[in-house]
């Protein structure tokens, strides 16, 4: 892994990769049902007074998540660290009030006080230390409001011993994506698992292909999400699991539950 000093420029693992998977992706997550997860965290979020108004999305990536919110009449500020990601993001905004923001989440701007401020789909993992998620969850932190509520999701063991050591395979749009996990079927909780990801036509001379770039995450345990939660000024309110039934469960278990829930305030304190 690299390590980053004082002075030197972040290592940019995450970008490099979504700037090239970003002219397939959506095609190879076009099974993901944002309708149907939003109406299961945002029941979770008002049960711990959630307001409705202004939505602050990290790591937003292409914007699948922006109709479903903007339909729920929330404004929304996306930021992504990913340029490539965030034209697509635009082009599904059309004319909707959005803002949209290149941003690192090590590095996150303060772009406001927000009533919601949550990173779904496993952008903390890009996070390869935990000094660096800790400055993510400062900065997320600092864009909430009084009363705001913080939401994020992070992979769980159970899956970098599964998807992160799987081929998968989508052929879709007269292309075939692949995805090839690095990472052992037994690896140790907190990790670094990689995976490779690349595209090419199914016809020759019919499209571009998609250079093979690496995936590389970590898996924060639960014990360490809970300790960076607080170090960062953050009281945590609940943590899921959710299943392969894709319901929240309590509670969180990492070898069953492919993705862990978690959602928290500022700490009063704070």
């Amino acid at each position: 892994m690299d390590v980053t000093t004082a002075g030197e420029e972040r290592p940019r693992w995450a970008e490099i990769a979504y700037e090239a998977i970003a002219p397939v992706y959506d095609d190879f997550t076009h099974e993901n049902d944002y309708e149907t997860w939003f109406g299961l965290l945002l029941p979770a979020l008002e049960k711990h007074g959630l307001r409705h108004g202004r939505l602050l999305d990290v790591g937003c990536g292409s914007g699948k998540s922006l109709a479903p919110m903007l339909r729920r009449g929330w404004q929304i500020h996306g930021c992504d660290i990913s340029p490539a990601m965030l034209e697509l993001a635009r082009e599904k905004a059309g004319d909707a009030d959005v803002r949209l923001d290149v941003a690192d989440m090590r590095e996150l701007p303060d772009f406001g006080e927000f009533d919601l401020v949550w990173a779904l789909n496993d952008p903390v993992n890009y996070m390869l230390d935990a000094e660096e998620l800790r400055a993510a969850l400062v900065g997320m932190r600092r864009n909430l409001a009084a009363h705001g509520l913080l939401l994020f999701d992070a992979n769980t063991i159970g899956t970098y011993r599964s998807f992160f050591a799987e081929e998968i395979v989508v052929e879709r749009e007269g292309k075939r994506m692949i995805w090839r996990g690095l990472a052992s079927e037994d690896a140790p909780p907190g990790s670094i698992c990689e995976a490779s990801f690349e595209a090419e036509p199914l016809e020759e001379g019919s499209g571009t292909p998609v250079a093979l770039e690496l995936h590389r995450e970590r898996h924060f345990p639960e014990a360490e999400i809970l300790a960076t939660l607080t170090e960062a000024g953050l009281e945590c309110l609940d943590v899921f699991g959710l299943g392969a039934d894709e319901g929240l469960h309590q509670p969180l278990d990492e070898a069953t539950h492919y993705k862990a829930i978690y959602i928290a305030r500022a700490a009063a304190s704070s």
